[in-house]
């Protein structure tokens, strides 16, 4: 093996002090294979060496929590003896060189980190940020993600049932693909990833390996330049018939009781797999590389311990069991290998005829890097002083159903199998998807959730809103929220200002989920998403703290939608208006200013008129629902209107100027439909309380906005009119 130089140490992406410490670690030099598997342990990626120490802010407990942050996914009870399994995860940089693969293995990746504890897949959801839409690769990216995504999750079964898709020129450079899958399993049957028993085999199952993906965690890890390209290698390859044989492989193995511990190979593949297993279970491996199914000649151990080869499991059984495992696997075509076992050493030893690498393990995990990075908070925008006015609201509504953050998503969900299972009550382009629990009356509702302008210009009410719109989005459809996961999409943390940003948000979250009862029980942190210019410059991406949250009906066929029901019923806003403009789409998009503070989150009204609209449903009172968030009052009322294809007469409000009554970004508010409004004022008013408004009745074939008109046919030809026009 080649002489460890300063050379090689910079290319696995470790600083000097850090090899200092991984001297110090083996006390001896270590060969390239024993540094490669630092390298990608002590990878950003993996190590979370950069934010340990601040998501260690977040509320991960509540009642409902079975197993927080730490696992390959969180578990929450959702009664009757189930359990609802979810994460979401970032696939950023391989998307970004290579769309389709990148966002394929994306999918594959967190549908695996599900169903390893036990769980079957049900939904998959996304969040995914582009760059401007005239970009010159534009249009390459957002094509190969939408097909690799749903290329992906149609072959394998599962239903893609919404997400988010924005726009900025942040991300130019840099896209962001976020995916996130929900499973549900027996609460009393979730399998964990601490190996235990010395003498106990290990056992790799799935797919053989290959040579892609070699370095993945570490590329992940660091800033793109001009070389983007010649990273391509590094981006893995997925199959997703063969994910599913292995999902089905699992779940009938896990049947029995033959397993002790399972993980899927995921970032860094082989080494993650086994450092993880052992570190949490206390104990030491070895490995048997010799026995390892490769689909390559030649490969070395360097290789095989790297590659992050797609659609691989590694578990320790119980001593005994491997001829039944095996029998299981082979009958659903897959590999199988008994290549290593447990040992009481605390060490990772891998032999290739003979010892060809000897780590402690507790360097690799609990001691990897913990860094207290230098941060400071920029400084609050200045308050908006010159508002400009709007000449026609009709045009302005038309200029913003029509703008990229807005428009609508068909083109998207069209290239995605959202029925597959036969499940899915709530398709795309509601305020939540919601998937029965087959079997049950049980729903879930699903979101993703996060606005990034508002992170950049106050990151800690960025934070909070972020957390505070996934609550409302599923309040809104009539689950109780049960908890949260996130993936915290950053640039280099060695800027000071970018780790200010990531511990805004970080802080912002924690005060929101502790008030609003939705605890983080799984996620991903995704840092050095920034591109270096021709000059050397750095661009960071916008602040995007990217939330997917869960809920719960406890009867699907009460879950409400957005669309009005009918003619002739009066339109109810909830909420307390006072016509906030900072930082709204509006003011970006009929202005190209990205001005003002973010609106301020009052968490105890937002936990108030949650309450209040669970309770509305709960009784039937409430016809359809949507909560107000980008574009204001005048977008929402527009969304409902083309989702039930009839119209609405809105009234202005003299109190407010016309530009923020239609188009301010006020937190913590809900449309509602109602038919009988002196009842339900009485009923109300004597349950709850709050801000209550009638703006207005539903009919018609046009959306009447305090006296100006624009017919349902217009505003869908602008709604419709985007993805049409960008993807031809």
């Amino acid at each position: 093996m080649p002489e460890i130089t300063p050379e090689i140490v910079a290319q696995h992406g470790l600083t000097p002090e850090e090899y200092e410490r991984v001297l110090h670690a083996m006390g001896r030099e270590p060969n390239l294979l024993e540094l490669g598997i630092f390298s990608v342990m002590w990878s950003e990626h993996c190590s979370y060496k950069s934010s340990r120490r601040h998501l260690r802010k977040l509320p991960t407990t509540g009642p409902r929590v079975i197993c927080g942050p730490g696992e390959n996914a969180g578990v929450v009870d959702i009664g009757d003896g189930l359990a609802a399994i979810f994460k979401m995860e970032s696939h950023n940089h391989p998307s970004y060189i290579e769309p389709y693969q990148g966002a394929a293995t994306g999918v594959g990746g967190i549908l695996r980190d599900v169903f390893t504890m036990g769980a079957r897949p049900i939904a998959n959801m996304n969040a995914l940020r582009f760059g401007r839409p005239d970009h010159p690769k534009m249009r390459h990216l957002i094509r190969g993600v939408v097909r690799g995504i749903g290329g992906y999750g149609n072959c394998v079964g599962v239903p893609t049932v919404g997400g988010e898709v924005n726009f900025h020129e942040a991300y130019d450079g840099n896209i962001l693909v976020n995916a996130m899958t929900v499973g549900v399993a027996q609460a009393d049957k979730i399998f964990y990833s601490a190996a235990s028993g010395v003498g106990n085999p290990i056992v790799y199952v799935g797919s053989k390996t290959g040579r892609d993906g070699i370095h993945g965690a570490t590329m992940a890890s660091a800033e793109f330049g001009e070389d983007s390209e010649e990273k391509r290698p590094t981006v893995q390859v997925g199959d997703p018939f063969t994910e599913k044989l292995l999902i089905e492989a699992c779940l009938e193995l896990m049947a029995s009781d033959a397993i002790v511990a399972i993980q899927d190979m995921g970032a860094a593949g082989l080494t993650s797999s086994s450092v993880e297993m052992a570190s949490k279970g206390g104990v030491g491996i070895e490995l048997d590389m010799d026995a390892v199914p490769c689909r390559e000649e030649g490969m070395t151990p360097y290789e095989m311990m790297l590659s992050e080869s797609q659609e691989r499991m590694l578990m320790v059984l119980k001593p005994g069991r491997e001829a039944e495992a095996e029998a299981i696997f082979r009958k659903w075509e897959l590999d199988f290998a008994v290549i290593g076992q447990v040992t009481d050493s605390g060490h990772m030893v891998l032999k290739w005829k003979e010892t060809v690498a000897d780590i402690p393990l507790a360097p690799l995990a609990d001691d990897a890097p913990n860094y207290d990075r230098p941060h400071f908070a920029t400084p609050k925008p200045a308050p908006l002083t010159d508002i400009p006015e709007s000449t026609d609201i009709a045009a302005d509504l038309l200029k913003l159903m029509a703008s990229p953050d807005l428009a609508s998503r068909r083109w998207i969900w069209e290239q995605y199998d959202h029925m597959v299972g036969a499940d899915t009550i709530q398709r795309p382009g509601g305020d939540a998807a919601v998937v029965r629990v087959h079997g049950t009356r049980k729903g879930l509702a699903i979101t993703t959730d996060c606005t990034p302008r508002y992170c950049y210009a106050d990151p800690y009410e960025g934070g909070k809103q972020a957390i505070a719109e996934a609550y409302r989005n599923l309040c809104a459809v009539g689950a109780t929220p049960l908890a949260a996961t996130d993936c915290l999409n950053f640039g280099n943390p060695e800027r000071p200002e970018i780790m200010g940003q990531l511990v805004g948000c970080i802080e912002g979250m924690a005060e929101a989920c502790a008030a609003l009862g939705m605890p983080i029980v799984s996620g991903n942190v995704s840092l050095y998403n920034e591109t270096r210019d021709e000059s050397g410059a750095s661009k960071a991406i916008l602040p995007t703290p990217a939330i997917g949250a869960i809920g719960l009906l406890e009867d699907w066929e009460k879950s409400a939608t957005i669309g009005f029901k009918g003619e002739g019923e009066h339109i109810a806003l909830l909420g307390e208006t006072k016509g906030h403009l900072g930082q709204s789409l509006w003011l970006r998009e009929l202005h190209d200013l990205e001005e003002g503070p973010p609106p301020p989150v009052d968490l105890e009204s937002e936990k108030a008129a949650g309450n209040s609209v669970l309770n509305l449903l709960s009784y039937g009172h409430a016809t359809a629902v949507h909560d107000l968030s980008d574009g204001g009052l005048a977008v929402a009322v527009a969304e409902m209107s083309l989702a039930s294809g009839i119209g609405a007469s809105v009234n202005a409000a003299h109190e407010i100027v016309p530009e923020a009554w239609w188009f301010g970004e006020d937190q913590g508010r809900y449309l509602i439909t109602v038919k009988e409004p002196n009842w339900f004022d009485n009923w109300y008013g004597a349950h709850f309380g709050g801000h209550i408004r009638y703006i207005g009745k539903t009919g018609g074939g046009t959306l009447s906005l305090g006296g100006c008109s624009i017919p349902l046919a217009d505003l869908r030809a602008a709604h419709e009119s985007f993805f049409a026009r960008l993807m031809g």
